[in-house]
């Protein structure tokens, strides 16, 4: 942090004591004033000068005093980037103004709208679910994606990329080449295990680790395949559980580059955004910023007739699908809940620095100790839309801290700690007194893909709606015939044609055009 900027992030929490922050009591009551904290979120931010941290002033109020303090205006922030702070907290001097150029925190509070941040930390697999879906939908068309384009692993206080494609095995410099050997001969094994059922059957009730252990796999091999490319709990998981998680990652491997991974640009909350804009254009209604207060039930049927939002208007429908935490906590006493430690942190570099700078990559750190979770990091350069230029940022599904001073860490610039209810693998039957007409989704689970959330929602599609297909491939706008009965409430303004659908992309824009053309054509 730069002593001469005067900036606070608006809902920012006070460094702890253990942190090194003298006043951190002072600060706690400031900012409790100011403005509310977050629960479970801690911003972090490493102070040269902890004692001045009272002094700072929130967010709301710097901004609505110095007018350079923009998102858009890059040229103000020279000398945020130029000054650096010294240890006695005066001016800095012209020697310390030549010196690399650094990210400051007032720069990233002031560039806020350059970072999208997601809670749910997740890639899509290349042949997964989700990507079969946005094709078959052509939902595909709203989003762009980067292919995540390294595999990381963490071993004896080392960050080693793993080599994934075939192409990868023989250039390693890691492996030796009988280590490339039999590397080879067990992934080409794992493609087609089904065949060979004499190869494991004996070891259907061993985990995956043990498994391993007797295909005379060298510990660095045992290491990789378990943790980087199985992805898989060295104690939870099966024989067979960990060979279908390693011919899954290989099948997905060539399909868009040499990973199995591909990234939304700026970020998975793009992916609903798509199959929204789909919805709108055949018709769908979003009424944004409205709450559900509460579920109307009919006494005879037990079915639920409406819900009425927190402006108190009713609105009725045949079916109801909501998300867990929209139930009443009478309804879920029965239900237990597990939660998933996330953190996303911005630093000044990659764990793995190489040549080039834009890179994607997805690690994972085996537990300390044996039955404990994995930590998965997800390391987003700024090509990802996600975050400004010389900074990454990590999407963490379980933190764990591990000593190693002889690695060069990179430096935390920005970070938040949270903890995510997972409400999936839940059954109806969990839920107490539940309409038969209301469906429950889950949260985001801990996997690292999306397959549990499509099979949730083709399940429920099918219950609502047996005959009809799940995400049929869309008509194309110009190949929609209208009828006359369609074109009337939209001469006197009340149309649920294409035209009432939100700000979209080009393509959708376009398209949207096109239909409207065909429709004044069939006016006239």
């Amino acid at each position: 942090q730069d002593s001469a900027e005067n900036v606070e992030e608006a809902g920012a929490l006070p460094k702890l004591p253990a942190f090194g922050a003298s006043d951190a009591d002072g600060v706690a009551q400031e900012s409790e004033k100011e403005c509310t904290p977050v629960e479970n979120a801690l911003a972090e931010v490493e102070s040269q000068e902890p004692e001045k941290a009272t002094g700072t002033e929130p967010a709301s109020t710097v901004e609505g005093n110095d007018p350079e303090i923009t998102s858009e205006n890059e040229s103000s922030h020279s000398t945020a980037l130029d000054e650096s702070t010294s240890e006695t907290g005066s001016a800095p001097s012209e020697s310390s103004a030549q010196g690399p150029k650094k990210i400051t925190y007032a720069q990233i509070v002031r560039e806020g709208r350059r970072f999208n941040i997601d809670l749910v930390s997740k890639l899509l697999y290349s042949r997964g679910l989700l990507i079969d879906l946005l094709i078959k939908s052509n939902v595909s068309r709203y989003a762009e994606f980067k292919n995540a384009t390294r595999i990381l692993a963490f071993r004896e206080g080392k960050v080693e990329q793993v080599p994934c494609s075939r192409a990868d095995v023989f250039n390693s410099t890691q492996l030796t080449m009988v280590e490339k050997r039999m590397l080879m001969k067990f992934l080409t094994f794992c493609l087609d295990y089904e065949q060979h059922p004499e190869e494991y059957q004996d070891y259907e009730n061993s985990t995956f680790a043990q498994f391993l252990r007797t295909r005379k796999l060298t510990p660095s091999l045992q290491h990789f395949i378990l943790h980087s490319i199985a992805m898989v709990s060295e104690t939870d998981c099966s024989t067979l559980e960990g060979l279908q998680a390693t011919k899954k990652f290989l099948q997905c491997l060539g399909r868009y580059g040499n990973t199995p991974f591909l990234f939304p640009l700026y970020g998975q909350g793009e992916i609903p955004q798509c199959f929204c804009r789909l919805c709108a254009v055949f018709g769908g209604i979003y009424c944004l910023r409205h709450s559900v207060q509460c579920l109307v039930v009919d006494k005879e049927s037990g079915r639920c007739k409406a819900v009425v939002d927190h402006f108190g208007q009713r609105i009725s429908a045949n079916y109801f699908i909501v998300e867990d935490s929209y139930l009443s906590e009478s309804t879920c006493t029965n239900v237990c809940y597990r939660q998933i430690s996330r953190a996303v942190l911005i630093t000044d570099q990659s764990v793995l620095n190489t040549d080039a700078e834009q890179q994607v990559s997805i690690l994972t750190v085996p537990p300390e100790d044996v039955g404990k979770p994995a930590v998965c990091v997800i390391e987003l350069c700024s090509s990802t839309m996600t975050c400004m230029k010389e900074t990454c940022k990590y999407k963490i599904y379980i933190l764990l801290t591990t000593e190693n001073e002889e690695l060069e860490k990179p430096k935390v610039l920005w970070a938040v700690y949270f903890n995510m209810r997972d409400s999936s693998g839940i059954e109806k039957k969990s839920y107490d007194g539940l309409p038969s007409n209301v469906y429950v989704c889950s949260g985001p689970d801990s996997a690292l893909g999306n397959d549990c959330a499509v099979k949730q929602a083709e399940t429920i599609f099918h219950e609502m709606f047996p005959a009809e297909e799940f995400c049929p491939p869309p008509p194309n706008p110009e190949d929609i015939i209208y009828d006359e009965d369609e074109i009337a409430p939209e001469e006197s303004g009340f149309s649920n044609s294409t035209e009432t659908k939100p700000e979209s992309s080009t393509e959708e824009s376009s398209s949207g055009g096109s239909t409207a053309v065909k429709k004044e054509d069939k006016e006239e």
